[in-house]
Parts: structure tokens; C-alpha cells; sequence
């Protein structure tokens, strides 16, 4: 009698102690979710340099197999060698760069204006389009035109103050987010530099965090995350070159101006699967439309030459290798991530997803083995 009451007070006490550790349990997820949704961009970023870390370890590997040197030496001299690929293209393409790039903002904006008269004339509101026009035509306004004598078009003294504020304001927002930028740069190069220098470190740090009985599973998966980033990576390196290269020559033969900036802002597009392409591909059609019907046709085919070339010829060929994802999956992720965190999440959606589909394919094994 006394062993069985002792035995239904044991049963209370471990049910207790089941429910309070699920409650627990339940408010830290709630508490690391909410965690992760406040400071998502911070986290967005750390991943970024820890992806800038795994493309420069994977190089340094690759140069592993070419020379026999330590490796903070073979990291040395990746690092070196991307800064002086950088280098020369800033100082041989610069003035290049910089004199497309105001073409093409230019052409653009002539384009859209275009648009604009167009979708008028068909009987489309365009008031969304309005960018400062009235206030543009207000300041153009003759004396005759405004009426009223010089004194009472003159400003108060309260509407300079509220411009000068104006001014100011956005003289800071630009100051500010120009600083946000060239830290949050920064912050990546050397999150990057770091991993790539001690990746053993990190590697063991994320171990031994997890329970001592999960740490040999942990560091399997974490191995398995590392080599299908750095074979993505790699892979993503020569798509980007290769869609840059093809898009700069092929619009340079066609007669587009601005070609090599339109190139370059392709082979960055390439980056983001799918939707990066048409964005880069609609940048084209639209700069080309300045040389006529013939030249933006041309630059039309020639996107979807290049649009083929990387799903049908280097996507297969080269990544399937790395990463093998299907379309609609990758473009629904995509969608989800850019919805809910924006640009940081429409770029960085595919590692994301590559990183889950290896952990998932690690689950999926084991089972397998198991039964």
C-alpha cells in the first residue's frame, strides 16, 4: 500500500516536472522568436559575414590543393588577390563606371517618363508617378503667372526655418544611412575575415554548445552546412562572372550604351536566383529603348539567352553539384523572405533554405538507417 502511494507521488512529481519544463521550454522559443524578429537585420548581417567567411575558406581550400602552404598564408593571398581584382577594376573602369552609370540613370528615368505619357494617353492613371512635378512647377512659375506683388511672394520668416529644418533633415538621412552602409560593410569584411582565419574555432564553439550527447550529431551537421555553402558558393562565383561577361559583350555588340555598368549590375542580379534576373532583365529593356525598337528587341533575346544560359546550362552544370533545390520551392521561399524581411531576405533566401534542406536531408538519413 505505502510502495504504491509512493509510486503515484513520484508519477505526480515527474508530471509536474514534465509541464514545468514544457512551460519553460515554450516561453524561451516565444522569447528567442521574438528575439530573432526585433533584431532581425543584426542576424541578417552576421549571416551575411559568415557567409563571406565560408566563400573565403572555401578558396583557401581550393588554393590548398594547387600549393602546399599554411593556411594563414593561402588565406593571405586569396585576400590580397580579390583586393587587387577590385582595385583594377576601380581604377581601369571607374571613370567608365561612373560616366554609365549616369547615362543609365538618365535613360531610366527618360524611360519611365515615357511610360508615364504612354499609360496617359491609354486613359491609366499615372498620379503615382508624380515625383515632385508640382512643386518643380511651382518654382518655375514667372512673377505675372503667380500674381500678387514682391512682398507677399516673398517666404516668411517661419517657411525658411521649416525648409532650412527640412534641408537638414535630410542631409542627415542621407549622412546616416551612408554611415549605416559603409559600417555595415565594414562589420561583414571583418565577421568574413574572422571565420575564414579560425573556422575550426567557431566550428568547435558551435559543438560544444549543444548537449554533450548531441555534439557528434551537431558537428556532422555543421560539417555537412559548411561544404554545401562553400561548393554553392563557388559555383554562384563563376554563374555571376559568366552572366556578367555574356551580358556586357552581348549588349556592347548590340550597341547599348552603358553595357559594361548594365553587365555588372546583371552578373550582382545572378546572386539572387530568379528574381535578380528579371529585375536585371527588365534594367536592360528598359535602357535599351533610348536605341530604338531594333536595339531594345535585340537586348530582349539577348536576356533571355542569358536567362536560359544560367538555368539550363550553368545552374544544371555547375550547382546541381552544390545544391539541388526545386524552382517552385526556391521562388515561394524567396517570396515568403522578401515579404517579411525585405531585401535582406530576398537576397540571402537560398542559403537560408540550402542550410535547412541539409539539416532536413540529415534527419531524413538517419531515420532511414535507424529502420
Amino acid at each position: 500500500m505505502t510502495a504504491s502511494r509512493d509510486q503515484r507521488t513520484l508519477a505526480r512529481n515527474d508530471l509536474v516536472w514534465a509541464i514545468a519544463m514544457g512551460g519553460i521550454l515554450i516561453v524561451l522559443f516565444a522569447g528567442l522568436l521574438w528575439f530573432a524578429w526585433k533584431y532581425i537585420d543584426t542576424l541578417f548581417l552576421i549571416f551575411a559575414g559568415v557567409l563571406l567567411g565560408v566563400a573565403l575558406n572555401a578558396m583557401t581550400l581550393l588554393l590548398g590543393r594547387v600549393v602546399q602552404l599554411p593556411q594563414t598564408l593561402r588565406l593571405a593571398i586569396v585576400c590580397l588577390t580579390l583586393v587587387a581584382l577590385l582595385s583594377g577594376v576601380l581604377v581601369l573602369g571607374g571613370a567608365t563606371i561612373t560616366q554609365q552609370a549616369t547615362v543609365l540613370s538618365n535613360t531610366i528615368k527618360s524611360q519611365l517618363v515615357t511610360v508615364k505619357s504612354f499609360l496617359e494617353k491609354n486613359g491609366i492613371d499615372t498620379s503615382y508617378f508624380e515625383l515632385g512635378d508640382k512643386e518643380k512647377n511651382e518654382k518655375n512659375e514667372t512673377p505675372a503667372e503667380s500674381g500678387g506683388t514682391l512682398s507677399s511672394r516673398l517666404p516668411s520668416a517661419g517657411t525658411l526655418a521649416s525648409s532650412g529644418g527640412a534641408i537638414i533633415g535630410q542631409t542627415l538621412k542621407v549622412l546616416l544611412g551612408t554611415v549605416s552602409a559603409v559600417g555595415n560593410f565594414f562589420i561583414i569584411m571583418f565577421l568574413g575575415l574572422a571565420f575564414a582565419a579560425q573556422p575550426a574555432v567557431y566550428r568547435n564553439g558551435l559543438v560544444f554548445i549543444a548537449p554533450a550527447r548531441h555534439r557528434a550529431r551537431t558537428g556532422a551537421i555543421i560539417d555537412r552546412i559548411g561544404e554545401t555553402l562553400e561548393r554553392w558558393l563557388l559555383a554562384q562565383m563563376v554563374t555571376m562572372f559568366a552572366v556578367f561577361a555574356v551580358t556586357w559583350i552581348g549588349l556592347a555588340l548590340i550597341g547599348i550604351p552603358s553595357s559594361f555598368i548594365l553587365g555588372i549590375q546583371a552578373g550582382l542580379l545572378a546572386f539572387i536566383p530568379t528574381i535578380g534576373a528579371l529585375i536585371g532583365g527588365l534594367i536592360v529593356v528598359l535602357a535599351s529603348l533610348s536605341s530604338g525598337w531594333i536595339a531594345a528587341l535585340s537586348a530582349f533575346i539577348l536576356f533571355l539567352g542569358v536567362h536560359a544560359l544560367e538555368s539550363y546550362v550553368l545552374t544544371p552544370l555547375i550547382q546541381r553539384q552544390a545544391l539541388d533545390i526545386p524552382p517552385a520551392t526556391l521562388f515561394a521561399f524567396q517570396i515568403l523572405l522578401g515579404v517579411v524581411f525585405g531585401l535582406w531576405g530576398l537576397a540571402l533566401a537560398l542559403p537560408l533554405i540550402a542550410i535547412a534542406k541539409v539539416i532536413i536531408d540529415y534527419f531524413k538519413s538517419e531515420e532511414v538507417e535507424v529502420f
